[in-house]
């Protein structure tokens, strides 16, 4: 008895070619059976075809209202800006574990209290963190996000240093 880790598997199965003769296996009808539509040359259907009725496409309703294919912004709270020093952007908060990336949009929004004297550079901040920023003796300066790098960009960067 064969066990799994010992069974000889080929990644890449060649296609069966039909349509060649009898003692090719695959030969005569070519395995579409006999007559009818789906045995026919230059058969496209759709997808959702039922032949004629209209079944399962007219019982899906249409999808309706607008999805935005722009990714939302991160959102970062102001109590966790206490802990830095500084100059704040999107690299140093991606530093301090707060956002995912720093190629995407960061929004500061308030919560707690902001004591940190920090100068904040990211691509938006509520109203409230800018007062209060301004009242830690901060400043909040509105920049874009930073574009990511392609690896033919960063290789040549590396080699240039």
């Amino acid at each position: 008895m064969t066990k799994y880790n010992e069974l000889q598997v080929n990644s890449h199965k060649s296609r069966k070619r039909v349509g060649r003769g009898i003692s090719a296996g695959g030969g005569k009808t070519a395995g579409r059976g006999t007559k009818g539509q789906n045995a026919r040359t230059g058969k496209k259907l759709r997808a959702m075809f039922q032949g004629g009725q209209n079944g399962i496409v007219s019982a899906v309703p249409k999808a309706r209202g607008f999805k935005s294919l722009r990714a939302p912004a991160q959102v970062v709270y102001s109590d966790r800006l206490n802990g830095l020093k500084g100059e704040v952007d999107n690299f140093a908060l991606y530093e301090a574990d707060l956002i995912m990336t720093p190629f995407y949009t960061v929004k500061v929004i308030s919560r707690g209290e902001l004591t940190a004297k920090i100068t904040l550079k990211t691509q938006g901040a509520s109203k409230s963190v800018i007062a209060a920023l301004e009242k830690a003796g901060g400043s909040f300066e509105k920049v874009a996000a930073p574009l990511q790098k392609s690896a033919k960009e960063a290789e040549a960067e590396d080699e240039a240093k």
